[in-house]
């Protein structure tokens, strides 16, 4: 079993259902090992190890687990810096003000606006930010020129920056200066150096889309919490996802 991050807030499936009430752990470890438990779709295996978006279900029924961690969405506003380091000024942390210890998941640059999450679940954090899960982000894009079909086709096969060709990616021209970009990676500051390459500059960057989850009609500066929906499906889209260090951190932008 690897070695927990210090963010990593899941805790092992007896414990998980000790705390609801229903049995202790010795007699969790029984149903456990009797195949009576499924967490979401599989059947649970002792040393298992869940959060709090996971489902637990002991023969057929369904156990209510606290409600006690946040999954914000964030349309974090230019000027804010994504740290938890509140000593730096217009930190994400004390803007949105939140009264539980929440994390960023990735990044988005300090010039950029967008869609953010931000969660007391270590283990979303770390799931989400592993660079093998190819998780998709979407951004719109303005720029200082007008964009031709050459520039397009460039961004989507591949441009070198930082000691590497950036993976391929959907590409699309949707006016004059504005394109849409869907990445699975997380190089620094990737899209603004893939346009400088290309001697274009970037005007504004709004990342309006992770994964399942859409910014939609999230007003700048506003946050709302996960709906049951998004977080099952989310839940569902990093059940596999690296939790090792052989999966690498990056800077989600």
């Amino acid at each position: 079993m690897s070695s927990q991050s210090p963010l990593d807030t899941s805790i092992r499936l007896n414990k998980a259902i000790s705390d609801t009430g229903y049995c202790s752990r010795r007699e969790a470890d029984k149903l456990i090992d009797q195949g009576r438990v499924m967490v979401n779709e599989s059947r649970g295996n002792l040393g298992d190890r869940v959060s709090l978006i996971d489902k637990l279900i002991v023969d057929g029924k369904l156990l209510k687990r606290a409600e006690n961690t946040s999954y914000i969405v964030f349309n974090k506003p230019v000027g804010i810096t994504c740290t938890t380091e509140v000593k730096i000024k217009n930190n994400i942390i004390e803007y949105i003000n939140h009264n539980q210890r929440i994390f960023p998941i990735g990044r988005l640059d300090k010039a950029s606006e967008g869609l953010i999450f931000l969660t007391s679940d270590g283990n979303m954090v770390n799931k989400v930010l592993r660079a093998g899960n190819n998780h998709e982000k979407e951004y719109m894009v303005t720029v200082n020129k007008a964009i031709t079909s050459a520039f397009i086709e460039k961004m989507g096969n591949g441009i070198p920056i930082l000691n590497t060709i950036t993976s391929k990616c959907f590409v699309q021209k949707e006016s004059t200066y504005i394109f849409r970009i869907i990445l699975t990676q997380g190089l620094n500051r990737q899209i603004r150096r893939m346009c400088d390459f290309l001697d274009y500059q970037v005007i504004k960057l709004k990342r309006i889309r992770i994964m399942n989850i859409k910014l939609d009609n999230l007003a700048i500066g506003k946050w709302r919490n996960f709906t049951e929906k998004e977080l099952i499906e989310i839940n569902s889209l990093i059940k596999n996802s690296s939790k090792t260090e052989e999966a690498s951190i990056t800077q989600i932008e």
